[in-house]
């Protein structure tokens, strides 16, 4: 006997009145009727209802369906070799969406939402976002990354601008004190490495003694991170992770 319109409907996911409403077009007509007059669908029927689905969902008008799949000089194959080449396209205008999005995203990990005047005027030609997807990928489902998203989402131009000029002035007399010839042990280093880790607990997240540590290993593990650092003066990578770890020490001591 077929299927009903009702079991259709939710085979198909579509509504009763979809179906009755294709049927008065012409579109899909059930192949049988049932002996009190109700619709029943046939395996072949429901063949044709995935084709008209999918090609609504690429967006084409009953009209044009109608005439693809009523086309009698089209074969299965053919079909098939279309809704390939469609779905090819389909997916590839996905993936650009998804990178688009991705980026976007990526943009605001920081929670840094600038207009790229007031960036450059904050941050210079430095991309405060060079490692936002690091952080995210290694930290996103922390509660200290959570954290600094609240934390960040708030800030204002005149915020970042204090944090930039805390980062500046702490890297220039980071750099100072290596031309002097100060050892990562020293008092100075250590004193300069436990401002670096309250930086980010007063502006970020809090950030333990076990935790810096292992920032400090990135920092010349990672070689983004450690470009970074050397781009202020070259070997501060090293230095500072040295001098993180024997402030850490110094403090558990």
């Amino acid at each position: 006997m077929g299927y009903s319109v009702g079991q259709v409907a939710g085979f198909a996911g579509v509504t009763v009145r979809t179906l009755h409403h294709y049927d008065d077009i012409g579109l899909l007509v059930p192949s049988e009727r049932s002996h009190a007059g109700h619709r029943r669908y046939s395996d072949a029927d429901l063949d044709r209802l995935q084709q008209i689905l999918f090609y609504r969902e690429l967006g084409f008008p009953l009209d044009e369906v109608a005439a693809l799949l009523d086309d009698p000089d089209a074969d299965p194959r053919a079909h098939l070799r279309r809704q390939h080449e469609l779905l090819t396209a389909r997916i590839e205008k996905l993936r650009k969406m998804a990178a688009a999005v991705e980026h976007a995203m990526e943009a605001r990990t920081m929670g840094i939402n600038l207009t790229p005047e007031e960036r450059f005027e904050v941050f210079g030609d430095k991309d405060p976002e060079q490692y936002a997807a690091e952080a995210e990928e290694r930290w996103g489902g922390t509660e200290a990354y959570a954290e600094s998203q609240r934390r960040a989402a708030s800030y204002t131009k005149e915020d970042w601008k204090r944090v930039q000029a805390e980062v500046d002035d702490w890297q220039e007399r980071y750099t100072t004190l290596m031309a002097a010839g100060g050892q990562p042990s020293g008092e100075a280093a250590m004193d300069l490495a436990e401002e670096h880790r309250r930086h980010i607990g007063k502006w970020y997240f809090e950030v333990p003694y076990e935790m810096h540590k292992c920032f400090a290993e990135m920092y010349v593990s990672d070689e983004r991170f450690k470009a970074y650092y050397n781009s202020m003066r070259p070997g501060l990578a090293e230095h500072l992770k040295e001098a993180i770890l024997a402030n850490a020490d110094r403090h558990s001591a």
